[in-house]
């Protein structure tokens, strides 16, 4: 089959998939019951090229691809990825499903090259109440970022839509949460939909902005067409938006080493399939009533190896090489699929030694 034959048939293949979830819910569906408490999973880790024409290609835009991995484990409550955090040295994962579960787990490499995960954990998000979250209403959870901690213990902020809130969740071992508090949201979030609320939120832990938590609707936009989004706490809190690009929409954020930001971001058409985009925002960017640029480091449709990616993360390997990662929501359905992967910004001084790579 020649390169526009695959292409096409891609193409077709993800049309199928949206009209099929659409009309077969079951297909889609999330649990409808809560995991009661943390449970320890197998995963199975399949390796994938970004390019599955040409394995060996491994510059994309102005990224160099590190590998990936398709995952499957045997439990109904793994998928549906929507943000995640790692450690310093990428090792650790803490993972949020939009099925109000998270997903801990040490991610194995060989050499630079991811190769598997160990240790899976999935435990539930808890409620106020101290019980699981099951209501669909309370459990879609989208955003995530540390306050402090690491994935193994600490605290974190998440956000959530339809019933639209961001939660401070204490987390250690086998438990995550309840809920210790909220951040107030401000007036302009009322006019999120119910199913596009706070995709992205990033708390800020250095530079001029440190202490302030950035957040972004999904497809939010303002009176000029930019996607929305605030700054809350901080010195200088206020609005500010990113410039629509294409139609895309952000899935999520994560900051980067020099005090930027790492933009995820879709686009989904019946009549093309599915895209996604990853955008690099300079720390002088952002700033009350900015309207962010920022600049495409890699923009994919699905002739390449993507589903729908919802989650990113940064962390800086010693050899000063900043590591993006990717993380897809299969909406548990199974035709779907989830996927993690990685890319190098090219570049990058070696990190003295004792000074943290983060």
């Amino acid at each position: 089959m020649g390169s526009i034959a695959r292409t096409a048939w891609r193409s077709s293949a993800i049309l199928v998939v949206a009209i099929t979830c659409a009309a077969v819910p079951a297909l889609a569906d999330k649990p409808q019951i809560a995991l009661e408490k943390s449970i320890p999973v197998k995963v199975t880790a399949i390796p994938i090229d970004f390019d599955r024409d040409n394995p060996a290609r491994k510059e994309f835009d102005k990224l160099i691809y590190r590998g990936g991995l398709n995952l499957f484990a045997n439990s109904s409550f793994f998928g549906g990825y929507s943000a995640m955090a790692l450690d310093p040295s990428g090792t650790f994962l803490l993972a949020i499903s939009d099925s109000g579960t998270w997903l801990r787990a040490k991610l194995d490499y060989d050499g630079r090259t991811l190769k598997g995960l160990s240790g899976v954990t999935l435990g539930p998000l808890l409620g106020r109440d101290g019980k699981p979250l099951l209501d669909d209403q309370e459990r879609d959870s989208e955003g995530m970022t540390l306050i402090e901690g690491d994935p193994s213990k600490g605290t974190a902020y998440v956000s959530f839509e339809r019933h639209h809130r961001i939660d401070r969740y204490p987390f250690e071992g086998d438990r995550f949460g309840p809920p210790t508090g909220s951040v107030p949201l401000p007036a302009g979030t009322k006019r999120m939909s119910r199913n596009s609320g706070l995709e992205a939120i990033v708390l800020m832990h250095g530079g001029r902005l440190k202490g302030t938590l950035v957040a972004f609707a999904e497809s939010l936009t303002d009176k000029n067409g930019n996607l929305q989004g605030w700054l809350l706490g901080g010195s200088k809190p206020g609005s500010i938006a990113v410039k629509r690009i294409g139609g895309f929409d952000i899935t999520d954020a994560a900051e980067l080493p020099d005090g930027g930001l790492i933009l995820l971001e879709r686009r989904f058409r019946y009549s093309e399939g599915v895209k996604m985009r990853l955008r690099r925002v300079a720390a002088s960017e952002i700033k009350p009533g900015a309207v962010i640029q920022g600049e495409v480091l890699l923009e994919a449709t699905d002739a390449l190896n993507i589903d729908n990616m919802e989650a990113v993360a940064v962390h800086r390997r010693v050899s000063g090489e900043t590591v993006i990662t990717i993380m897809s929501d299969d909406n548990f359905s199974g035709l779907q699929r989830t996927l993690i992967m990685q890319f190098a910004l090219p570049g990058g001084e070696p990190i003295a030694a004792g000074a943290p790579a983060n």
